[in-house]
C-alpha cells in the first residue's frame, strides 16, 4: 500500500497554529506570513480530507482530528529535535514533558530535582504546573502527577504516597486553637472537594463545622492565604515541610483525614522512552523514602 504524501510545511504549520490556536501567533513564530500559513494547513487539510480546525469569529479551535493529529506531531518533532542535538553533539539529551500539581511540584518535587538532574543531566526535563486537571495527550506530556484515587481514563498510575489532610493556619491563628470546637470561630478555607471538611471533623471525633470560606483550586495558594491570617487551610502537610520547619505555618492538631494519595500517570497508549523509565525509577525511589 502506498501511504499519501504529507507535506512537513503543513504539517508545521498545523502544529504551530494548534499550539496558538492562532494563525497569527503561529506564523510570528514560524517567519511566514498567516496567510501563507492559512495556505499550508488548508493544503493539508485538503490531503487528509478532514478539517483540522473550526474557525471561529474569535480565533480557532480544534477538531476531533486535529485534537488527535496535535499529540503525535508534539512527540515526533521532539523526537527530531532531540536526535538532532545527538547528532551536533552541543545540546541536551532526549525531551521529557513531565506536568505536576503545582503544590506537589513546589513542595516535594523542586527539593529533590536535583538529584534527577545530577544521576541523568542528558534527559531534557521541561516540568509544566496545573490545578489537577490536564490532559495528557492534548498537553503532550510523558507524565502527569496528580492528586485522586488514581482512576483516570486510559492512563497508567503508579502510585506515589498518601497525602493526608489536616489544618495548617498561621502562628497567630493558631495560638487560638485548643480543640477542633474553637474552628467555629474561624474562617474555613476550602478546595473544591466539598468532603474535605465534613471528613477531617469525622476523624477527628468532632461535629463537623460548616466550611463558607473561599474556594482554592491550589493547596499552595490556600495555604499561602492560612499563612497570612485569611482564614485556616486543609492541607497536605507532608507538602509544606519547609513553611513548617520555618514557622510561617503551623500544624495545630495533629488528626488527619485520608484526602488520597499523588500519583505518577501516563498514557496507556504511550510507548515508555528511556528519560521516561529513568524518571519513573528514580521518582519511585524517592517516593518509597517517604513512607
Amino acid at each position: 500500500m502506498i501511504r499519501p504524501y504529507l507535506p512537513l510545511n503543513g504539517l508545521r504549520a498545523f502544529e504551530a497554529a494548534a499550539r496558538h490556536l492562532s494563525f497569527t501567533k503561529a506564523a510570528i513564530e514560524l517567519c511566514v506570513t498567516p496567510a501563507a500559513l492559512g495556505h499550508q494547513v488548508k493544503a493539508l487539510e485538503e490531503r487528509l480530507d478532514v478539517p483540522l480546525f473550526r474557525r471561529l469569529p474569535r480565533g480557532l479551535a480544534l477538531t476531533d482530528e486535529g485534537r488527535a493529529l496535535l499529540p503525535v506531531l508534539r512527540e515526533s518533532f521532539d523526537r527530531i529535535a532531540e536526535l538532532v542535538e545527538r547528532f551536533r553533539g552541543d545540546g541536551p539529551g532526549e525531551l521529557l514533558a513531565v506536568g505536576a500539581v503545582g503544590t506537589f511540584a513546589l513542595g516535594w518535587l523542586l527539593p529533590r530535582l536535583a538529584g534527577f538532574r545530577t544521576a541523568h543531566p542528558a534527559v531534557d526535563l521541561r516540568l509544566f504546573t496545573n490545578n489537577n486537571r490536564v490532559d495528557i495527550a492534548e498537553e503532550g506530556l510523558d507524565f502527569a502527577i496528580r492528586f485522586g484515587d488514581g482512576a483516570w481514563h486510559g492512563t497508567e498510575a503508579a502510585r506515589l504516597f498518601e497525602a493526608p489532610l489536616t489544618p495548617l493556619c498561621g502562628p497567630a491563628a493558631a495560638a487560638r486553637l485548643s480543640s477542633p470546637a474553637d474552628l467555629a470561630g474561624e474562617t474555613l478555607l476550602r478546595s473544591y472537594r466539598a468532603e474535605d471538611w465534613p471528613d477531617w471533623f469525622e476523624a477527628a471525633g468532632a461535629k463537623a463545622l460548616p466550611a463558607r470560606g473561599p474556594v482554592f483550586d491550589s493547596s499552595a495558594a490556600m495555604v499561602a492565604a492560612a499563612a497570612r491570617g485569611h482564614g485556616i487551610a486543609l492541607a497536605p502537610a507532608i507538602m509544606f515541610e519547609a513553611e513548617l520547619v520555618e514557622g510561617r505555618i503551623v500544624r495545630p492538631f495533629a488528626a488527619e483525614a485520608g484526602g488520597g494519595s499523588y500519583w505518577l500517570t501516563r498514557l496507556k497508549s504511550k510507548r515508555p522512552t528511556a528519560a521516561m523509565t529513568a524518571f519513573e525509577s528514580w521518582i519511585l525511589g524517592e517516593a518509597a523514602a517517604v513512607g
